[in-house]
């Protein structure tokens, strides 16, 4: 009898029903734990908004970034950027606020963290896959074509939809209600084990395709080595070592507590105890989206450059500063004394250029 009502879809449930259920417990009233959750969750999602949005602008502006990998690296920075507005949906629509959610509410609040995070999981494999293909052989860019690169993200985006409404129409659990998750109460348990061994399955073929990155510059620097300096073959090991540290540690640090968790959940179910934590281990998947702009456009000296271009220029003094074009490509000759802002010297330097008193100019590298 008990499976039998267990199995029967009953849509009238509301989303504390479902909490109640796997002993959930929706906060009565603002706690500490509630606020602190609250106050890391909305600055990081600020300054994760602020760094994309600072990378899609830069790879909007310099026309040297107009190629295939950029192109992914925006895509990438995008997913991210919207990474952040749907945790910061999220941090606004939990604690004591969760109890007045409609289910359809609800499920759009998870899918909204879920397609985010699927895509730039997503966008990192992608650009994994591109590097494998563009260092194997030896180009500095690849050789995909611009309608090519636009139904690989079209690809992504479709991917990561799917998964986000996965939950809502097809996999849930209000037609099982033994099969409730109690980290994501209107969610399948069955499903949660599903999407974190995907994630986890993606995060091994990223360390096998690194790897192979790895194994293979590795035996080439040997080989050019014979012909360069024993300096230039420890320095470019080292330099390839810290970039793959970073992007894999990266991925290790910030997903696999909350993928643990999540297969805990599955498997276990409320002997796992994943609600103890798994609100931290969100704040911490969603730093991810912090550490891809740094990892992957930081590292790059152009990218470098076109940032400071552009804060130098936001950072002018409003009516004084002409607006300047994109620091690649710029050929106009310098601004006149009085212009405070930001131009490209011989294509090469970047200076900040600002009049004092005087009259006279003060320059600073951007470089």
């Amino acid at each position: 009898m008990e499976s039998s009502v267990s199995s029967t879809c009953d849509y009238s449930h509301n989303v504390t029903f479902f909490y109640n259920l796997v002993g959930k417990k929706i906060s009565a009233e603002w706690t500490t734990r509630d606020f602190l959750v609250i106050g890391l969750g909305l600055t990081v999602c600020v300054i994760v908004v602020l760094a994309n949005l600072l990378v899609m602008v830069a790879i909007t502006k310099n026309h040297r970034f107009h190629f295939p990998i950029y192109y992914l690296l925006g895509n990438m920075a995008a997913a991210d950027l919207f990474a952040g507005i749907a945790y910061g949906y999220l941090m606004l629509h939990t604690g004591p606020w969760t109890g007045t959610l409609s289910k359809e509410q609800w499920y759009i609040r998870g899918a909204l963290i879920d397609i985010s995070l699927t895509a730039s999981v997503a966008n990192l494999l992608a650009v994994a896959v591109e590097r494998h293909q563009t260092i194997i052989t030896m180009q500095l860019h690849s050789n995909m074509t611009k309608r090519r690169v636009v139904l690989l993200i079209v690809c992504i985006w479709a991917v990561s939809i799917a998964m986000g409404l996965v939950p809502s129409t097809l996999w849930n659990c209000e037609c099982d209600l033994g099969d409730c998750s109690t980290v994501a109460p209107l969610y399948s348990r069955r499903f949660l084990i599903f999407w974190a061994v995907f994630n986890l399955l993606t995060f091994l073929v990223m360390a096998a395709v690194y790897t192979r990155i790895f194994v293979y510059v590795r035996y080439e620097t040997w080989s050019a080595s014979r012909h360069t300096t024993e300096m230039r073959h420890r320095e470019t090991v080292v330099n390839l070592m810290k970039t793959i540290s970073m992007v894999l540690g990266a991925f290790v640090i910030c997903w696999l507590p909350g993928l643990v968790t999540l297969l805990l959940d599955g498997l276990l179910g409320a002997a796992g105890h994943a609600n103890a934590y798994e609100k931290f281990c969100l704040v911490i998947a969603e730093c991810n989206s912090l550490v891809n702009p740094i990892i992957y456009s930081l590292r790059d000296d152009e990218m470098r450059r076109t940032f400071k271009w552009i804060l130098c220029c936001l950072c002018g003094r409003g009516g004084d500063r002409r607006r300047e074009r994109s620091p690649v490509g710029n050929n106009s000759p310098p601004p006149p004394e009085e212009t405070v802002g930001c131009v490209r010297k011989f294509e090469d330097q970047l200076v900040c250029m600002e009049t004092n008193n005087e009259g006279d100019r003060w320059t600073m590298p951007g470089v």
